[in-house]
């Protein structure tokens, strides 16, 4: 009777290296998914004055108190609300825009496209 070994291919080490690499890459925390914007966005209250926000969040509802003018001193697009859960868009701030002409009283924000 006669053994015969196979042996290891190329192919399989090949498999083997492709797999190993796409574990390593699935696992690594993708850097964008919890970012800040850079720099302050700066708006006037009906109720509490002048109030900024630095280092917004980037793709998060946040809350403004009665907003009647804003300027977006940030890097990244400001889309401005009339309600206060961000869904009711009034219009974006682009980096380094001002705007006090909304119409009505803003209450919420969102940065980054």
């Amino acid at each position: 009777m006669t053994n015969t070994r196979l042996r290891g291919t190329s192919f399989g080490r090949l498999a083997l290296a492709t797999g190993a690499a796409l574990a390593l890459f699935t696992a690594l925390p993708m850097s964008t998914a919890h970012a800040d914007a850079s720099g302050t966005f700066y708006y006037e209250s009906a109720t509490a004055g002048s109030q900024q926000i630095v280092a917004p969040p980037l793709h998060q509802c946040m809350t403004l108190f009665h907003a009647t003018g804003a300027s977006n001193q940030t890097n990244a697009t400001a889309t401005v609300y009339y309600d206060g859960n961000c869904a009711n868009e009034w219009g974006s701030l682009q980096p380094g825009q001002y705007s006090n002409n909304f119409g009505a009283k803003l209450y919420s924000v969102r940065f980054g496209s």
